[in-house]
C-alpha cells in the first residue's frame, strides 16, 4: 500500500510531469483531474491512473496530496478548498497573477494541520542546494552582489508557447511571471528576500505573442545588490549564478550542472561536478521533498510566505515595467 493518494489537478505538460514524478517516487497513488475528457483518457491510459472530470469528484476519494496545475489565475482558489478539507497542498508556481485570495489562504493554512508548498523546483537541484549551503557556511564571507544571466530558444522547449498560458499576462504568461520568477525564487533562497527592485522587459524576438521574452531585472536584497538577465530567444541554453561574497565567490552553472568556488584572486576555481541528470530528476526530488514535509521529517523546501514574497515581486516586476521605476516590496 501507497503511503499517500496524491491527486494532480489539471494535466497539461507540468502536470503530466508531476503526474510521473510522483508516480516515480514509489511512494503514491496517483489519479489526475482534468476537465478535457480527451486529455484526460489520454493521460490515464499513458500512466494507469483514474481520471476525475473534476475537484469535488477527487476530494470524494479523500487524498492527501495535492498538486495544483492549473492556470495561475485558479491556483489560490483551488488551494482554499483543498486546505478547507484537510489535504496537503504542492502549488505550482507562480502562486497566482494577483494578491487577490492570497491573505484567505494564509489565514486558513495557519487553522488546518496541512503542508503547503510552492513548486519551485530549482530548490530541489542538488547543485543549486550545495551553493546555498556553501554561502550559508560564512567561508566565503557576506554576499555582497548577485548576478543571474539566463537564457534558452523558447520555442524548440515550449514549442507550443503560442497556444497556451504564456501568450497572455492574465493568465500567468510572459517572462516575468513564467521564467524569470524561477530566477528570483531562487536568487531570494540564496541571499534573502527583494526588498525593491527596477525592471525593463520588452516582447523582442518570439513571434505569435505580445508579451515580454526578455528582461533585466535590478533588485536590492537587503545589503545585497543583484541583476537578473533573461531572454527566451537565444541559442544556448545557459544559466550563469554568481554570487559574490566578501572575500570569495561562489558560482552556479546549471547547465553543466556544477558549482564553482573561489577564494583568493588569482587562483583555479575548486569545482564540484553532480553530473548531467535527467530533466524529471529534479522533479522527482521535489516529489519526494515534499512527501517528506508531509510526514513532518523535513521542512517544506518553498512555503507559501515564500511564495507569497516572490508573488509581490513577480507584480511590482510588472508594474516597474510599465512605469519605468523603482518599486518597494511591501
Amino acid at each position: 500500500m501507497s503511503a499517500h493518494h496524491v491527486v494532480v489537478i489539471g494535466v497539461g505538460s507540468i502536470g503530466e510531469r508531476h503526474t510521473r514524478c510522483f508516480q516515480a517516487t514509489g511512494r503514491a497513488t496517483v489519479s489526475i483531474v482534468e476537465s478535457k475528457a480527451t486529455l484526460a483518457a489520454e493521460i490515464s491510459k499513458r500512466y494507469g491512473v483514474t481520471a476525475h472530470a473534476d475537484l469535488d469528484a477527487a476530494l470524494a476519494q479523500k487524498p492527501t496530496v495535492a498538486v495544483i496545475a492549473t492556470p495561475a489565475p485558479l491556483h489560490i482558489p483551488q488551494a482554499i478548498k483543498l486546505v478547507a478539507a484537510g489535504v496537503n497542498v504542492l502549488i505550482e508556481k507562480p502562486l497566482s497573477t494577483t494578491i487577490e485570495g492570497v491573505e484567505t489562504l494564509r489565514q486558513l493554512a495557519a487553522e488546518k494541520p496541512v503542508t503547503i508548498g510552492v513548486a519551485y523546483v530549482l530548490r530541489s537541484y542538488p547543485a543549486f542546494a550545495a551553493m546555498r549551503q556553501a554561502i550559508q557556511s560564512g567561508r566565503f564571507g557576506t554576499p555582497r552582489q548577485l548576478t543571474m544571466v539566463t537564457g534558452q530558444h523558447f520555442p524548440t522547449y515550449r514549442p507550443a508557447y503560442r497556444e497556451i498560458y504564456y501568450a497572455n499576462r492574465a493568465a500567468g504568461g510572459g517572462a516575468i511571471q513564467d521564467a524569470l520568477t524561477h530566477m528570483v525564487n531562487l536568487g531570494e533562497w540564496l541571499v534573502g528576500p527583494v526588498t525593491r527592485l527596477v525592471t525593463d522587459a520588452d516582447h523582442q524576438v518570439l513571434p505569435g505573442v505580445e508579451v515580454e521574452d526578455t528582461v533585466h531585472l535590478v533588485t536590492r536584497q537587503g545589503s545585497v545588490m543583484g541583476t537578473y538577465a533573461l531572454n527566451q530567444f537565444q541559442a544556448p541554453n545557459e544559466t550563469y549564478i554568481t554570487v559574490n561574497c566578501d572575500p570569495g565567490t561562489v558560482r552556479c552553472e546549471m547547465h553543466t550542472n556544477r558549482l564553482l568556488t573561489m577564494t583568493k584572486p588569482g587562483e583555479p576555481w575548486q569545482e564540484q561536478a553532480f553530473g548531467q541528470a535527467e530533466r524529471d530528476t529534479a522533479f522527482i526530488n521535489q516529489a519526494n521533498d515534499f512527501l517528506n514535509a508531509v510526514e513532518g521529517k523535513s521542512p517544506v523546501l518553498c512555503t507559501l510566505e515564500e511564495g507569497i514574497q516572490t508573488l509581490k515581486v513577480n507584480l511590482a516586476a510588472l508594474e516597474s515595467a510599465e512605469h519605468r521605476r523603482w518599486v518597494e516590496i511591501k
